[in-house]
Parts: structure tokens; sequence; C-alpha cells
């Protein structure tokens, strides 16, 4: 691959999870796990919990963009399905997308 290459979202995605397994969904996610995201443009949101990657693919994925600003409207503690996500342009500060969440699906390494 050359230099000025970019790898896709899935090809991005897949890197990050080589060697995990995917575990069962959940609906939700404790608040206290959103600290450490990752965003994959146009695929995925990764939260990172010690060695645990929670990935939420939304419906809407396209207009996740990791230089973007991402504002969540929280209706509890837990960041949940269908939670909505603004994001925002960093350098104009307007609005240019809205993500609706899915689930959040937990990927761990496989013992060898």
């Amino acid at each position: 691959m050359g230099a000025r290459e970019r790898l896709s979202g899935d090809a991005k995605l897949a890197k990050l999870l080589d060697g995990r397994v995917a575990g069962e969904g959940r609906n939700c996610l404790s608040s206290y796990k959103m600290r450490r995201m990752q965003v994959i443009d146009g695929t995925a949101i990764v939260y990172r919990d010690g060695s645990t990657l929670w990935v939420n693919i939304p419906a809407n994925a396209e207009h996740l963009d990791d230089s973007d600003v991402m504002v969540t409207r929280m209706f509890g503690s837990s960041l949940c399905r269908q939670d909505i996500v603004d994001t925002y342009d960093r350098s104009g500060h307007f609005m240019n997308g809205v993500i609706f969440l899915g689930d959040f699906v937990p990927y761990r390494r496989v013992d060898s």
C-alpha cells in the first residue's frame, strides 16, 4: 500500500478487531466506558474499556467523521441504542450530521 493510500473505514475496523471475537451486543453502555472513544470514518464508534473494545455501528454511519465534534444527547446515565449524536464541523461549528446509535458489541482478544 502506498504512503498516500488510506484504508477504508471497514478495513480500519477489521484491523482494529483483528484477533478479537465478538460477544453478545448490549442496548446500553455505562457512561464511564465512554471516556476512551475512537471514530472510524463512515463506519463505527469504538469505545475502549480495558482490553475490551465496544463497537457501535450506527444505522447512518456515513455521517461519522473523526474530524467532527460529536455532541451526544443521552436520556439517562448510560449511552443507549437510539440515543442521538449530533456532529459539528470543527472549524465552522455548523451541524453537519445526526447519528442514531445501534447496539454496543464487545470484542475481546482470543486466548491462544
